[in-house]
Order: structure tokens, then sequence, then C-alpha cells
């Protein structure tokens, strides 16, 4: 899945989730529109055409990324 912002770095995730930003996320291509909005999901980026450079387990509550592993 990607977050609907294209962050450069895991980093600059985090920071979004830690000051509160509320990031969404989706899943591209045709297994899109039934992502979960409770649980875990796994998240790439950057976003596709670069190349993934980072990784990222986190945690959603009512479809926003609530914390990043």
């Amino acid at each position: 899945m990607y977050t609907c912002i294209d962050f450069p770095t895991k980093k600059a995730l985090k920071e979004a989730v830690a000051n509160g930003n509320k990031v969404r996320f989706y899943q591209p291509g045709p297994f899109g529109e039934n992502e979960q909005k409770d649980g875990m999901i796994d998240v790439k980026g950057p976003h596709y055409p670069k190349p993934h450079r980072w990784y990222a387990w986190c945690k959603v509550e009512n479809g926003l990324i609530v914390s990043v592993k």
C-alpha cells in the first residue's frame, strides 16, 4: 500500500503521524478500493515509478495511520 502523500523517507512518515497529521493510505491497481479500516498494514515508498527505498508496518484506525514501526 501507499500513503496518499508521497513521503520520501520513513522518517518523514513517522514525523507526520507523530505531529497529528491525518495520513491516509490506498492500494493501487486492480486490488484497490477494499483497504481495511482498522488493524495493521504494510506501506512502501516513495511512490512508483521511483524505486521503493523504505517499508513500514503501520497501525490504522478508522482509515488513518496512527502509528509507524
